[in-house]
């Protein structure tokens, strides 16, 4: 009787369990995109790899209450309490986007408990870059 050919390739030789839970983080940054039209809350650690993300659509608003700013909140809320439960307790917050999810979700992110070390304003600012388009008229 032949002995059996270890298989190195297989599943079970793998580590048991899910990958996110194991993972402890204690420091992340928190990015904030809020446009007209939704606002989209991500959570990365200090390297940028996302632990975590939510967003108005995803949270269950649809058309154009997607912009406001308690669909913003809700999915900050969302985004942030996964993390809080990996042990997340300092956070970096960029927003960007001129959106009115802005304010509310970075109330959402402090009424969490995360301490915030800062918050960072990174709405990308043409200096006089391209033409913008024509003016609506209604």
């Amino acid at each position: 009787m032949t002995k059996p050919i270890p298989r190195t390739g297989s599943r079970r030789s793998g580590r048991i369990g899910s990958r996110k839970t194991g993972r402890r983080i204690p420091k992340g940054v928190i990015h904030v995109q809020a446009s007209f039209n939704n606002t989209i809350v991500t959570v990365t650690d200090v390297r940028g790899r996302v632990v975590s993300w939510s967003s108005a659509g995803t949270c269950g608003f649809k058309g154009t209450r997607r912009g406001t700013p308690f669909a913003a909140q809700t999915a900050a809320g969302n985004a942030i309490r996964t993390v809080v439960d990996q042990g997340m307790q300092r956070a970096e917050v960029m927003i960007k986007g001129p959106g009115l999810g802005r304010d509310a979700a970075l109330r959402a992110i402090r009424r969490s408990g995360i301490l915030l070390s800062f918050v960072r304003d990174v709405t990308p600012m043409p200096h006089n870059g391209c033409r913008p388009p024509k003016k609506r008229r209604v």
